[in-house]
């Protein structure tokens, strides 16, 4: 996967609407399915959205026992998706079998997809994790602390919020992937997410890949909002 466009999460309830979104662009973009949609139309929208030349981040964060991870990611290789993830939170153990499902399934002479850890959700702040999660550590230290077990356990890199990225840079190398949800293209726009940033902030803090979601797809003019978004991201720093 060569492809490091601003990814456009495709956060709608059906296919017919994501379609609709998609058609005035015009051009290969670089989509997140996410449950939403996923659970809606099924794995065939990961083949309709290949088949437009566009390239998928699924985004079903899997999160169960080693052996159930294995089989449903054996099942995902299958469908053509360029990057996938797990939750980080499930172990090394369970992130080793989810890689081993991605190449089992993966077939002969096709390269297998890119494969993520999730940290720590951009919609959480240090006192939720703190007092739900029971993490007796600083939001930053458990977010690190996830990106090394994926490392370890031979994940392409990690999702963060862009504050992390800089960090995990450093502790896990430049080739490991730091994919940052929480895009805006200007402050003040949280939605329900708590560690947000502008292209350029992720850019300049060491995002390998940045996820827009409700900055594009809400926008008036979303060909023109992406359009500014890429600009900004692929600015100079």
């Amino acid at each position: 996967m060569n492809n490091h466009n601003p990814i456009i999460a495709l956060d709608f309830p059906t296919k017919v609407a994501a379609f609709q979104f998609l058609q005035p662009f015009g051009e290969k973009l670089f989509v997140k399915v996410g449950m939403e949609l996923y659970l809606q139309e099924g794995p065939s929208i990961v083949a309709e959205l290949k088949e437009l030349g566009h390239d998928v981040f699924l985004d079903l964060k899997l999160h169960d026992i080693p052996n159930t991870v294995k089989s449903a990611m054996r099942g995902l290789a299958r469908l053509g998706a360029d990057l996938v993830n797990v939750h980080a939170a499930g172990g090394v153990q369970m992130m080793e079998s989810a890689l081993e499902g991605l190449e089992a399934g993966t077939s002969s002479g096709q390269q297998r997809p890119l494969i993520i850890g999730v940290t720590q959700l951009t919609s959480t702040s240090e006192m939720q994790m703190k007092n739900e999660q029971k993490i007796d550590l600083s939001l930053e230290e458990s977010v690190l602390h996830y990106a090394s077990i994926s490392k370890q356990a031979g994940l392409d890199g990690v999702v963060c919020s862009v504050l992390e990225a800089a960090g995990i840079k450093q502790l896990c190398g430049e080739s490991f992937l730091r994919v940052t949800p929480g895009i805006r293209i200007t402050q003040g726009q949280e939605h329900d997410q708590v560690r947000i940033a502008t292209p350029e902030v992720a850019k300049s803090e060491g995002s390998s890949l940045i996820v827009v979601g409700r900055a594009i797809t809400q926008s008036a003019n979303p060909v023109e909002t992406y359009k500014l978004v890429k600009q900004q991201w692929e600015a100079k720093i």
